[in-house]
């Protein structure tokens, strides 16, 4: 029997993410951190391997940016630009390694970090993004106890996504394995509400006319439709914007009908549906196991790569 869908996992890790332990889980802060650290245990856990480099689950990215602002107006501009801001922020990088064709690499991901306090007041982030953040987690843990696959998969939990797609283009800079080995990267983005524009039970893929990735995940089982909110560029607006610019099949599945809770204190645990959002993780757990055990690559649309 396949292992089935923990809805009490996926309550609890959404609950203290999105809780006020984490106060929002700030980009670059000990907040981010310490999320970090509570999702590395739980893959652990769950029995994935390290996948961060040094048999570790937390890829360490220290950023070093200009000062902007800081300096006084008599410094000369090269001490302003010898005078960098160093930040940090962390990735969790587990993977299931593969049986066969172990070197190619199926990247389930979603950015683990929000606004976190800003002017007093706390941005929870419960949907964007502790619900992507569950969502892969639990597909994590399913996938670890099922039969292994051909292909590895790694899951990975960027860090500093709203300030920038930092930690995912860290580990472009920094990798822990080949990015040429990533045959398609499914990047998970507000799942937690479900779009009204949409069936109750659908989910969208951004850049959906891009590439020939999501007609094959819908023979193979998705609920997945194209994005409908074209004007919004939700395709360049997450981490896997940083994978497309290199070539790799990078794109984005979401559920987010354009609430009115996107980036305020009001995304809150209480708002999200968890009954939706168990069925959008249940619904991916057949294609993405396809998409680990077959020898189907996808390519971009003549044309649409970015």
């Amino acid at each position: 029997m396949a292992p089935a869908l923990c809805a009490s996992c996926v309550q609890s890790n959404l609950t203290y993410l999105a809780g006020p332990a984490l106060h929002g889980r700030g980009s670059g802060t000990e907040d981010e951190h310490r999320a970090a650290q509570f999702i590395a245990e739980k893959l652990k856990l769950y029995g994935l391997m390290p996948a961060a480099g040094d048999g570790q689950f937390i890829q360490t990215a220290t950023i070093h940016s200009p000062v902007t602002g800081n300096a006084s107006d008599s410094d000369s501009e090269e001490t302003k630009s010898s005078e960098p801001e160093v930040t940090t922020t962390w990735n969790v990088l587990g993977k299931i390694e593969g049986t066969g064709a172990k070197d190619e690499v199926i990247l389930l991901s979603a950015h683990l970090d929000h606004l976190g306090v800003v002017k007093g007041k706390t941005y929870y982030g419960a949907d964007d993004n502790a619900s992507g953040t569950v969502g892969v987690m639990e597909l994590a843990r399913i996938l670890a106890k099922g039969p292994r696959p051909n292909r590895t998969i790694v899951v990975a939990l960027w860090g500093s996504e709203e300030a920038g797609l930092l930690g995912s283009e860290c580990f472009l800079q920094h990798p822990a394995f080949p990015p040429k080995d990533i045959v398609a990267n499914l990047e998970f983005e507000m799942i937690g509400r479900r779009d009204q524009q949409l069936k109750s039970h659908e989910l969208w893929l951004s850049g959906w006319d891009r590439t020939n990735l999501g007609p094959e995940l819908v023979a193979h089982g998705a609920d997945l439709v194209a994005d409908p909110h074209k004007a919004e560029k939700f395709f360049t607006r997450s981490d896997n914007f940083a994978l497309a610019k290199q070539g790799i099949i990078a794109q984005t599945v979401s559920s987010y009908g354009l609430h009115a809770d996107y980036h305020q204190p009001t995304d809150t645990v209480d708002k999200i549906d968890f009954q939706h959002l168990d069925r959008a993780i249940a619904s991916m757990l057949g294609p993405v196991t396809w998409l680990a055990n077959t020898d189907f690559k996808p390519e971009w649309v003549e044309g649409k790569k970015p």
